[in-house]
């Protein structure tokens, strides 16, 4: 046998023995549970009548065994508000609620996006329950879009609130507690169409096993305000976009296609185009961010800054300074959006 197998034998018996079931409540579960506690004490900013009903997720709550070192290093709590209900979309309001649902509820409809994973949410309904059978009536709500506000959820303020994502972070690393994800959504009491593959799908080894796969879908799902990367504000710079759009130019003129936007088969790039030189030019160019800004700065901003005022336009003089040229490119916004207001006014 050799040394390899050796070691791979010693460490899988090491684990496996180490390991343990966790069969009492420990540490972790605890502070995830005084957490959960906290946020039941407090109501939405917006609707002191509502609750936020919590929920224990991550490795805190679904870790079944427990390593001689710890792994779970925060705890994530999710929760939604007692007084919104999420459904799929073109699915009837429910006429019964859970108990921990308050007794007027605003119902969005899930829609689907072109983006897998990502949907819209639209307020249609209201519900009311009614207080001889318990039943939940419904009455057709004004459609507008309805986004997950992070920031409603403020705490005691005992500990540092960080965002990240679609979850607020405590960081509680001045004290012997966990750091907490908190992370606000709507609950959706259905299985959401977009995984309506996920309960059949072949598995390796029947795991999960078919009750767990059956209790998962049964408890539907929770929609959470995450904005898609190509989405993110943060990322969607200008340029950078329109350096991704020339390089799949340069791309599309190697290859002579560019199809025309209603007909497939209707290729817009024919033989009388010299496509390769178009192409080879293009990425001789290096086009990256930097070439592409100095380029617009030099071929349209300046053209446009000569339409502005002459006390404006004499700020580019001088621009050779980052500094220098944010104040003046501040200075013609603000009279581009105040001019524009004068006219349509």
């Amino acid at each position: 046998m050799s040394h390899e197998r050796i070691l791979d034998d010693i460490v899988t018996t090491f684990f496996l023995n180490t390991c343990r079931l966790h069969t009492r409540l420990n540490e972790n579960i605890v502070q995830a549970v005084l957490w959960c506690a906290s946020i039941v004490a407090e109501n939405p900013a917006d609707d002191t009548e509502a609750d936020f009903i919590p929920l224990i997720t991550g490795s805190a709550a679904e870790f079944y065994i427990e390593p001689m070192l710890p792994l779970v290093g925060d705890i994530d709590v999710m929760f939604h508000p007692s007084d919104q209900l999420a459904i799929p979309r073109g699915h009837p309001p429910p006429t019964q609620l859970p108990a921990e649902f308050s007794n007027y509820v605003k119902v969005c409809e899930i829609i689907d996006s072109h983006l897998p994973g990502y949907v819209y949410l639209e307020l249609c309904y209201l519900l009311s329950k009614c207080t001889e059978n318990g039943n939940f009536s419904n009455f057709e709500y004004y459609n507008r879009p309805l986004s997950l506000n992070v920031q409603r959820h403020t705490g005691d303020g005992s500990a540092k609130l960080n965002i990240h994502g679609p979850a607020l972070l405590r960081d509680n690393s001045s004290s012997t507690l966990l750091s907490v994800d908190q992370v606000p959504c709507i609950r959706c009491l259905s299985w959401p169409p977009q995984a309506t593959d996920w309960p059949t799908r072949h598995r390796n080894y029947d795991w999960p096993d078919s009750a767990t796969v059956e209790r998962v879908v049964n408890n539907g799902c929770d929609v959470v305000g995450v904005a898609h990367p190509l989405c993110r504000q943060d990322d969607l710079n200008l340029i950078r976009i329109c350096v991704k759009l020339l390089h799949t130019l340069s791309v599309w003129l190697k290859d002579g296609r560019c199809r025309n936007y209603f007909i497939n088969n209707c290729n817009l790039i024919d033989s009388s185009f010299d496509v390769e030189m178009v192409s080879s030019q293009l990425v001789g160019l290096s086009i990256d961010q930097v070439w592409l800004s100095t380029w617009f700065l030099n071929n349209y901003m300046q053209r446009c800054f000569s339409l502005c005022p002459e006390n404006l336009s004499t700020l580019f003089s001088n621009v050779s300074m980052n500094i220098n040229l944010q104040s003046a490119v501040s200075a013609i916004v603000d009279w581009r959006l105040n001019s524009t207001e004068r006219h349509v006014a």
